[in-house]
């Protein structure tokens, strides 16, 4: 059962299902629209959202005019056991990545985008203190 949420918008949820899916081990809870997609990955929901998909939803333009859009800085982290592996996985498979594996205190990060440019941290926990689950 998902404790946590996160809404990403997307530029296209049918591409970001198959990345989120395929890549990183998200599970398709529901795709009841074209602009719409609930994914899950142990206490994680992810909520796909595509611009322009009506008059309600997480896609929605806002009352000043304002549309949502894809990218920017905030991300959530993916714990995986050996984060050279992954990011070799995920390049080989065209994945853009926003920097190298960054070495940390406690553990060590790559920030890979998905599709539409959101940034997710892959964390690889070098103190028990630091893993995730």
């Amino acid at each position: 059962m998902a404790t946590v949420q996160v809404r990403y918008i997307v530029n296209d949820v049918d591409e970001g299902i198959a990345f989120y899916c395929r890549h990183l081990g998200f599970t398709e809870v529901m795709h009841p629209s074209p602009f719409f997609a609930m994914l899950s990955r142990g206490d994680l929901r992810l909520v796909l959202s595509q611009p322009g998909g009506g008059t309600v939803g997480g896609g929605s333009t806002l009352a000043d005019g304002r549309r949502p859009e894809p990218g920017g800085w905030n991300r959530f982290a993916v714990e995986v056991a050996d984060l050279q592996a992954t990011v070799d996985q995920l390049k080989a498979a065209g994945a853009r990545f926003r920097s190298d594996i960054i070495q940390g205190v406690g553990g060590n990060q790559a920030l890979v985008e998905d599709p539409s440019g959101n940034p997710i941290e892959l964390f690889q926990p070098l103190i028990p203190e630091a893993k995730l689950g």
